[in-house]
């Protein structure tokens, strides 16, 4: 239940800041940081069980049957990541109630980050692969939100589509990666997937489930070639930055691989994809950073670099490389965010990001500049900081690895250039900003330090950078210890986190890192010469041509494929279904089976002749509509009467009412139409149709004999057997809507409610004439609502509505059920409205029914939501048998909740519709009637 409330506590907590945001920022900001503070408490309470090496999990099945189950866990990894998220998501609370203006929206950019931070500690807390894609994309789409909150800029809303279009894109091959890995496993909970590497590896779909799994990961830490979408992502307010760069957003990927590390690591191509990518992206990062002159771009670019070094130490095959992942992990987090806010501060007060302009800032800014100094310093991997342990310990790895063999030099080499680039770019940061002149056409002169509670999270993180750097034995080794032990799944290997080993290779590397990085940048300017000469590449407009020219292929294809006939749609959808089923039954060496057909009597044949009759006679009088309809209707009798000559009275009672519901929308719709359907099809195209036509009608009457001819073996047994046991109910048809199959269900009557208020909003506002006549120039009758009908139908609502309650009841043992009975409810209203008017009936019915569809699926679902209270799988039923006086025994079952909200969501559903419809002649004509 604590993790439940880890998870959940940011989405319900997301409701407060719109609720709060007239009370004032101050009000509004505490509500924000009411539920993640309250988590993180939840969080600490927890940590000693994960420090004395207890694994928490928490699974509540759902989705069984598919392995979906709702299960968290929480180990040290998760513990790590969700302290980074809660706790840095904390801060930025606090940073952005005052970088952010009096003008913008913050109760919607305060609910926008808790849904962002429930996304992110629900991937992190996933003990279902499944579970954890879900909330995995949820972080796409909130991260959307919150990069194009500033909505009317086109750059936050060209970096937004970017960021989303390419994660999304790698969310997809990740749900691709993780069904493999399920069904390598049979599973999609962690603890059995972690304990199957050795089953995964040597599976022969491995190399398929390993590139899926990493184009996933991949994308989301913009790991090349993805990379380019994070630096165009700063279009986002800068505490946004802060929190997706340092602990969020970016994280997701590199948390990805150290979870699946035990199951997808190990491995040559593990090593060599991992290991590669990450080294590319940890130079590319380096030297692009370098030539930025936007200060969050030079950001951007740094935290790509320092991804790739994650990614690269996740892919070396060294015994302490995974830990130093981990290490880094936390450091990155705290000297990232601390910069990026310092960054606010400095474009918060001088109006610029520009580096060529915001010279000088240490006169003006003197506070800040000690805090953004001394973080910079972190990245640069300055001793006593703690950047500088978790590079040295990567340098050190970099040293034992061998993935080139003879050219294995290469890797630390590149690594030692790297860190090159990172101290010119991180010195670059400090002189450029805080020193080198004055500052040049400020929009905001003269700068000054920005309010106090301003500067407090980057104080703190500032202070964790010093404190982890001079005693990590005494700060960060328990979690570090925790976090790494749960990545690699296994013993965790000896070393050491002094600040001090010697002289050694590593720190050797660090002094060449440290000097060159400084003569890198005293001579940086005929490397800024020679980086202007090359040619400008604009990601965003590669990015957005290549958008365009998918719309345009798209528009193309969809040219050639839709072109606005209905005619060819059908053809072409006919033809299909005709060669699947042509090539289905070609194999077979004759289409006749063992088994017998059933005799037909007299009676059955007749109704058979007269139903291909109407299907044919309708397709004869098409372009006469209402004769259509009217033969339309004989059909759908003759289905009904079938339905209850083969022992199926429930599908004969909806067959029946849908037939007086499809009547009804109809000539409600034909009613604005003409009566005639002109002529269109060329004798070519009338030719084709009936070959086409024929061929399918052939086609499938083999493949319906071919079925009947032959055993085969149905669930009606199962259904049969398990009616009374499993669901309480005799009326087999009932209980699996309502129970077997009620999820099926909860989905159907979803769709309808959806769809009515799709027509409800298509058709809001329309106003249609009424023809007058009809196309001989008869004149209508006068009387809208003829006397005798208005009298039948008051007699028959209150019968017709006692019947519905009838059928309503007896569902669950008896032919019936909410569906039959909802339509039998809407067959009576629109009598009503048909013999009295709309005005009339809403004037003595003022029934609102939008709100009965929504209470219908409200109702469902909580009924589904309810067998959660017991420990159940969603929408299990339950039932029993009561005794009461005079009355005797009876059955109640939560079924009948379920079809209640089946009934309300038919009726409502079906009156918003037809009563839609019925509104739409408010306007007389005088002329005669529409062509």
């Amino acid at each position: 239940m604590e993790l439940l409330l880890i998870v959940g506590l940011p989405f319900l907590g997301a409701l407060l800041p719109i609720l709060f945001e007239r009370h004032g920022r101050l009000a509004c900001s505490l509500a924000t940081a009411a539920a993640p503070l309250l988590a993180l408490g939840i969080l600490l309470w927890l940590a000693p069980r994960v420090f004395a090496g207890e694994l928490l999990l928490v699974s509540q099945p759902w989705l069984a049957q598919l392995g979906f189950n709702l299960s968290l866990r929480l180990d040290g990894l998760a513990l790590l990541f969700a302290l980074l998220i809660l706790g840095i998501g904390l801060l930025v609370i606090l940073y952005a109630r005052y970088y952010l203006s009096e003008r913008e929206a913050i109760g919607r950019f305060f609910a926008y980050l808790l849904l962002f931070m429930g996304a992110m500690l629900g991937v992190v807390l996933s003990e279902n692969l499944l579970l954890l894609l879900t909330f995995w994309e949820l972080t796409s789409l909130s991260s959307f939100l919150l990069i194009g909150f500033w909505g009317a800029r086109s750059d936050a809303r060209k970096g937004a589509r970017m960021a989303l279009a390419v994660t999304g894109g790698g969310g997809l091959a990740l749900l691709a990666g993780i069904l493999l890995i399920g069904h390598i496993v049979g599973s999609f909970e962690l603890s059995v997937v972690l304990a199957a590497g050795e089953q995964i590896r040597a599976h022969a779909l491995y190399p398929v489930a390993l590139v899926l799994v990493l184009l996933g990961a991949f994308t989301k830490s913009a790991q090349f070639p993805f990379h380019f979408w994070l630096p165009h992502a700063m279009a986002a307010p800068t505490p946004v930055s802060a929190y997706l760069h340092s602990a969020t957003m970016v994280k997701a990927g590199v948390f990805l691989l150290a979870r699946l590390y035990p199951a997808l690591a190990d491995s040559e191509l593990w090593f060599y994809l991992v290991s590669l990518t990450g080294l590319t992206t940890l130079l590319v990062g380096a030297g692009m950073a370098l030539f930025q002159h936007d200060l969050k771009g030079l950001l951007a670019f740094s935290t790509i670099s320092h991804l790739g070094l994650i990614v690269l130490l996740l892919g070396l095959n060294t015994p302490l490389s995974n830990v130093a992942a981990v290490f880094h992990i936390i450091n990155h987090a705290t000297f990232k965010a601390s910069l990026f806010m310092a960054a606010g501060i400095i474009d918060h007060e001088t109006g610029s990001r520009d580096m060529r302009r915001i010279n000088g800032m240490w006169k003006y800014l003197p506070h800040t500049a000690v805090l953004a100094m001394v973080a910079s310093s972190a990245m640069a991997g300055v001793p006593l900081l703690n950047g500088f342990l978790s590079k040295e310990m990567f340098f050190g790895e970099t040293l034992q690895q061998h993935l080139l063999g003879s050219f294995s030099w290469v890797i630390p080499a590149a690594a030692t250039l790297a860190g090159v680039f990172s101290v010119a770019y991180s010195l670059r940061f400090i002189h450029d900003v805080f020193f080198n002149g004055e500052p040049i056409n400020l929009p905001k002169y003269p700068p000054h330090e920005p309010p106090r509670y301003m500067k407090i999270p980057v104080e703190i993180l500032v202070f964790l950078c010093l404190l982890v750097g001079m005693l990590p034995a005494y700060t960060v080794a328990p979690l570090l210890a925790v976090a790494a032990k749960a990545s690699l799944g296994g013993v965790l290997p000896e070393y050491s986190l002094a600040i001090w080993h010697g002289f050694n290779l590593p720190l050797a590397m660090s002094c060449v890192a440290l000097v060159g990085g400084i003569l890198v940048y005293v001579g940086r300017q005929p490397l800024f010469r020679w980086y202007a000469g090359l040619p400008e590449v604009d990601a965003r407009m590669i990015f957005e041509r290549q958008v365009q020219n998918l719309v345009r292929l798209a528009t193309w294809l969809t040219g050639c494929l839709e072109n606005g006939s209905l005619q060819r749609y059908l053809s072409f959808l006919l033809i299909a279904a005709l060669v699947l089923v042509a090539s289905a039954l070609a194999p077979l060496p004759q289409l006749t089976g063992s088994r017998g057909l059933s005799p037909l009597d007299g009676i059955t044949t007749l109704g058979l002749l007269v139903l291909a009759a109407s299907g044919l006679l309708t397709a004869v009088f098409h372009r006469q509509r209402l004769v259509a309809l009217l033969i339309l209707g004989v059909g759908g009798m003759l289905v009904a009467l079938a339905f209850a000559r083969l022992s199926a009275p429930d599908l004969a009672l909806t067959q029946l009412v849908v037939e007086v519901v499809t009547i009804i929308l109809l000539m409600l719709a034909l009613f604005y139409l003409p009566s005639r359907t002109p002529s269109e099809s060329s004798s070519l195209r009338g030719l084709r149709d009936v070959v086409v036509a024929g061929g399918c009608g052939v086609m499938v009457a083999l493949l319906v004999y071919v079925v009947l001819t032959r055993p085969y073996a149905g669930l009606a047994p199962f259904f049969l057997a398990n009616s009374v046991s499993g669901g309480g109910g005799t009326n087999v048809v009932n209980v699996i809507l309502v129970d077997f199959r009620g999820f099926d269900t909860l989905g159907e009557i979803t769709v309808l409610a959806i769809a009515a208020v799709g027509i409800l909003a298509m058709l809001d506002g329309l106003r249609l004439h009424n023809p007058t006549c009809d196309p001989q120039g008869r004149r209508w009758a006068w009387a809208k609502n003829p006397l005798i009908l208005m009298t039948l139908s008051r007699l028959l609502l209150p019968l017709a509505l006692l019947i519905s309650v009838f059928i309503f009841l007896r569902g669950h043992n008896l032919p019936g059920g909410g569906f039959i009975a909802g339509l039998i409810t809407a067959v009576a209203l629109a009598l009503q409205y048909i013999a009295s008017g709309v005005a009339w009936v809403e004037q003595r019915l003022p029934l609102n029914y939008q709100r009965m569809a929504g209470a219908g699926v409200l109702i469902a679902t909580l009924t589904g939501l309810g067998s959660w209270v017991f420990g159940r799988p969603f929408l299990t039923s339950a039932f029993g048998h009561f005794e009461l006086p005079l009355v005797g025994e009876f059955e109640l079952a939560t079924a009948m909740l379920f079809d209640l909200g089946v009934y309300l969501t038919v009726v409502g559903s079906t009156q918003l519709i037809l009563t839609r419809l019925g509104k739409l002649s408010l306007v007389p004509a005088a002329s005669k009637e529409i062509h």
